[in-house]
Order: structure tokens, then C-alpha cells, then sequence
């Protein structure tokens, strides 16, 4: 069955080059947004988060990824019993989640930058996603740093699939 990531970063750098390697090894890609419309300009096969939400992206996107589509998905351990009820409700498993977070730190250290501008740089369901596929290294990658993309792929390709502890080094 086909590998599953979701990807919503901020920081783009990278961000073409690691979604065409793991797409290269047969990742399906979920993402959101302005992530979404670099990888489609890009030529990277995504599907777009409300495709497997059954949702619109809602409140100018600041609810996408809050959904038991996405968190049944990354949350489902690799159990017979979890695997029956991600068939009954019709919920695919993410096997990673690749989310860096909006630059709030950055953004309130602006010139002028007004409380507005940093609670809309507060994020939600980035921090959601990451803190679930940490709780559920034993099976998702969490990937959070950019600088991590290129020992990744190279793991994938060499083995095939993240390991244990590559897995495990991520979530720490």
C-alpha cells in the first residue's frame, strides 16, 4: 500500500526537492495552502487537504488540518483493532507528517508588527500534527527541520523506509 505524508511548512527551503524524492518512492502527498500551490507550480502530484478532509480549508485557513481524517490517520497505531476502525469510518493511515511551524518568533521581533499580525502567527494545528506523530513515533516520521530532509531520503532510499530510530531521533 502507498506511504502516505502530509506536508504544511512555512519554510519552504527544500520543500520541492524533498517532496519529489519521497514521491519518487511512492509517497502519496497531502498538503495544504500556500505549500499546496508550491508543489502543484512545481510539478509535484498533490492532493489537496480538503480532498481528504471532505472539508473546505475554513476561518482563512486557520482550520485545515484539525480533522479525524488527518489525526486518525497520523494518531492509528499499527494494530488489527485500529486498522478496523480507520477502515470502518474510511480513514487512511499518514505515515509522515513534514510541518514546520509559522514564523511567530520572527514576526514579532518585526518593526511595528501589531498584536494582530503575531496571534495570526500563532500556530495551531501544526503544533497538533507534530505532537501527534511524535506521541506516535512507533510508526509516523515527524519531520520538523528542513536540514533533515536530505538523511531522510537518504535513509529511504537505502532501506526503503525510516527506521526505529531514525523515527524515534525525529520526535525527540
Amino acid at each position: 500500500m502507498k506511504k502516505r505524508a502530509v506536508i504544511s511548512v512555512s519554510d519552504k527551503k527544500g520543500l520541492v526537492e524533498f517532496a519529489k524524492a519521497i514521491e519518487e518512492m511512492d509517497y502519496e502527498i497531502i498538503s495544504t495552502g500556500g505549500t499546496f500551490q508550491v508543489l502543484k507550480e512545481n510539478g509535484v502530484a498533490a492532493t489537496y487537504i480538503s480532498d481528504v478532509t471532505k472539508c473546505p480549508e475554513i476561518l482563512d485557513g486557520r482550520v485545515k488540518t484539525l480533522h479525524p481524517n488527518i489525526h486518525g490517520g497520523i494518531l492509528a497505531r499499527g494494530i488489527e483493532k485500529d486498522r478496523q476502525e480507520l477502515q470502518k469510518q474510511g480513514i487512511q493511515m499518514i505515515d509522515m507528517v513534514v510541518v514546520n511551524l509559522y514564523p511567530f518568533e520572527a514576526t514579532i521581533q518585526k518593526e511595528g508588527v501589531t498584536l494582530e499580525e503575531a496571534i495570526e502567527n500563532i500556530d495551531i494545528g501544526g503544533p497538533t500534527m507534530i505532537r501527534a506523530a511524535a506521541k506516535n513515533h512507533a510508526r509516523v516520521a515527524v519531520v520538523v527541520d528542513p536540514a533533515d530532509y536530505p538523511f531522510i531520503c537518504e535513509e529511504l532510499k537505502r532501506e526503503g523506509a525510516i527506521s526505529e530510530e531514525l523515527r524515534e531521533r525525529l520526535a525527540l
